[in-house]
């Protein structure tokens, strides 16, 4: 896990928890299809996982 990840925002967050919608906050997504990259580190990935149904990801081999 030394790359880093492409994370895109696909679905909106009208109507889900307010839970979900502080983790795709967290990750630092802010409208639908909108990307961030962020290193691909365990609590990312976490992160992922939670609100996987909302977004894309990609991995890409670019390190630090």
């Amino acid at each position: 896990m030394s790359g880093k990840l492409k994370i895109t925002l696909t679905r909106g967050l009208s109507g889900r928890r307010e839970s979900q919608r502080r983790v795709v906050k967290g990750l630092g997504l802010t409208r639908v299809n909108r990307s961030v990259i962020r290193q691909d580190t365990p609590e990312i990935r976490g992160m992922v996982e939670k609100v996987k149904f909302l977004l894309s990801v990609e991995e890409t081999g670019d390190s630090i």
